[in-house]
């Protein structure tokens, strides 16, 4: 179905073309002053130089070929060559008949979808994930329902931190505390225990307790680096226990993204590309691409173009020591062998940028990845506190996502358990609900490359541009949408018939409505989670407004009061529709 703001241009381009000028002038927009009309075309004012006319002139013409617009109900030429346009309610009707009778209200698929890996989460295994993890996985869950509503094919990766030196220091502080594990003994040949010998909570402290001792016991050093190295080379005993670290950190990692709604299809890590490195090196190496350089191996990836220095991707450390780059470019080597993907997305800390520049340069230069894949890294910026500082707990530390989500809950459980229709278990699931849309929302509705303020109270509150807000606006609907069919029958709200707009109120709402498609397109295309957001807040806004100046169920006129029931029907598909690839769902009751 052809997007509502190309048909209108289409009306306009023929007009222009039947006056004698480029059809390319017939762009149509929003008005940027609503006061005064709904659309607006500025192609007048961009061909009076191309014409030699002055633009009211061009205006002027124009408009009297839309006299008899079966989509215009007014068109204005105002100098110095604005045209002003009002939209026919009739158009505006059909548009959205049709659109309700349209699988995905009419939005335009691909015919031949793209493949897409998106990598986003990177969470560290056996540490705790804390707040810092949360842009990631919240971004990127958006961004991965957002494509696949598209039509594209996504497939998402959490990209585990899982391999190199933090492993080797947990598993030498097993080693101290835990000494006959049989992990350690190098003629053990039996089973190993199926038991983990540590829970998630030890595990969590093992790591930070090992980093510091590393730092000051040279020898605690070395011996963790001699243990990184024998795990890497495939110890048998020390793989074993690897795996435990993985088992025990990964099952909490994957409770934790569930209560955020986040999941993933692939759970890679380092670990899984460590066999592809030494090929990868030795066919860069050959291919006259990488070199040494101070006993490190570098490819250069600096460009002519270049506005600032970018230095070279240093692919093994002068120890032979593969790093984080390493990984990553075998990963794409590998992700390209059993995908083929026209894209790979990376969701991280824009402070990463040098790092994917450097990849991805590397990548196409060396061949690891076809010429026609698009690598693009989406950078976002930090979640803060209200002091404009990296959020913090009280005492200063690194909040666990765990206890950030379980305190939005209690927020949210309160202020839930305050409508006595409300029952205790429903009262709890409704809480879950809202906090993770208060979550979601206050993360979402900000571009991802600015950094942000987390204030609790703001992103909780029922008022304003906010999670909350937005799920009170689509219970209210349902609850009007559920009383007209306790009167009606449940089959009277499919029959309802759109008519057309009664009010401005009424023809505001279905403007945005008609918009749906072009906002859902350019969110994809852009990689624009905050653009959903802001679309579903003014039209919040826009309903909220209609249903305060509309008495909807009490309407005499069966007619009126039908075609309010379908508008709020396809109101309702678009809301949820929009928080479905936002990442959270609505409640039946608030």
């Amino acid at each position: 179905m052809e997007k509502f703001l190309n048909q209108i241009s289409e009306e306009m381009a023929k007009a222009f073309e039947a006056a004698g000028y480029d059809r390319e002038l017939g762009k149509v927009t929003v008005s940027n002053r609503p006061d005064l009309c709904e659309y607006q075309c500025n192609g007048a004012m961009a061909g009076a130089k191309r014409y030699h006319k002055a633009p009211i002139m061009i205006a002027t013409d124009v408009a009297a070929n839309l006299a008899d617009s079966a989509i215009f109900s007014s068109v204005e030429a105002v100098k110095p060559g604005f045209l002003n346009l009002t939209i026919k309610e009739a158009f505006l009707t059909s548009y959205l008949t049709q659109m309700g009778k349209e699988e995905k209200f009419g939005l335009q698929v691909p015919e031949k979808p793209a493949s897409i890996i998106l990598d986003y989460g990177g969470p560290n295994v056996a540490k705790p994930l804390h707040v810092g993890h949360l842009r990631s996985a919240v971004i990127g869950e958006a961004v991965k329902r957002i494509a696949r509503y598209h039509g594209e094919n996504v497939i998402g990766d959490i990209h585990l931190g899982d391999w190199g030196l933090q492993m080797g220091l947990v598993i030498t502080e097993v080693s101290k505390r835990q000494p006959d594990l049989p992990y350690f003994d190098p003629a053990f040949d039996g089973a190993y225990p199926e038991a983990a010998p540590f829970t998630v909570s030890e595990l969590e402290e093992i790591y930070p307790t090992a980093s510091k001792r590393s730092k000051e016991d040279a020898d605690y050093y070395a011996e963790a680096m001699a243990n990184t190295h024998r795990l890497q080379e495939g110890d048998k005993g020390l793989r074993a226990l690897w795996n435990k670290i993985i088992e025990v950190s990964v099952a909490d990692m994957k409770k934790n993204y569930a209560n955020l709604d986040v999941d993933f299809d692939l759970w890679w890590g380092e670990s899984t590309v460590h066999d592809a490195i030494p090929g990868m090196v030795e066919d860069m190496k050959a291919g006259g691409f990488a070199y040494e350089s101070n006993g490190a191996l570098v490819v250069d990836v600096a460009e002519e173009t270049d506005s600032k220095e970018i230095p070279p991707c240093i692919i093994l450390k002068s120890d032979g020591a593969a790093l984080y780059t390493t990984t990553d470019l075998a990963t794409i080597k590998e992700r390209t062998r059993l995908y083929h993907p026209d894209q790979i997305i990376y969701i991280t800390d824009k402070r990463q940028e040098l790092h994917f520049q450097q990849v991805f340069r590397t990548a196409k230069k060396c061949g690891l990845v076809a010429d026609g894949t698009q690598l693009r890294h989406i950078g976002f910026g930090t979640m803060n506190g209200k002091d404009g500082k990296p959020f913090k707990t009280r005492d200063g530390g690194v909040m666990k996502l765990s206890t950030l989500i379980a305190d939005i809950q209690a927020e949210m459980r309160t202020k839930i358990a305050s409508n006595p229709e409300i029952g205790p278990e429903e009262a709890e699931k409704t809480a879950k609900q809202v906090a993770l849309a208060a979550l979601k929302y206050g993360d979402l509705s900000n571009q991802a490359s600015k950094d942000y303020i987390f204030d609790i109270d703001r992103f909780t509150s029922f008022e304003g541009d906010t999670g909350p807000y937005i799920l009170y606006t689509i219970v209210r609907i349902k609850s009007i949408l559920a009383k007209y069919a306790a009167q009606e029958g449940a089959k009277a709200v499919k029959d309802c018939v759109l008519i057309e707009a009664q009010s401005k109120a009424e023809k505001a709402l279905m403007s945005d409505l008609a918009g749906f498609n072009a906002m859902m397109d350019t969110a994809y295309t852009e990689i624009a989670p905050h653009k959903i957001c802001a679309y579903i807040y003014q039209l919040s806004n826009d309903f909220n407004s209609f249903y305060h100046s509309t008495k909807i169920l009490s309407e005499e006129d069966p007619a009126k009061k039908e075609s309010w029931i379908a508008l709020l029907s396809l109101a309702l598909g678009i809301l949820s529709t929009c928080i479905d690839v936002l990442g959270f769902s609505a409640p039946e009751r608030m």
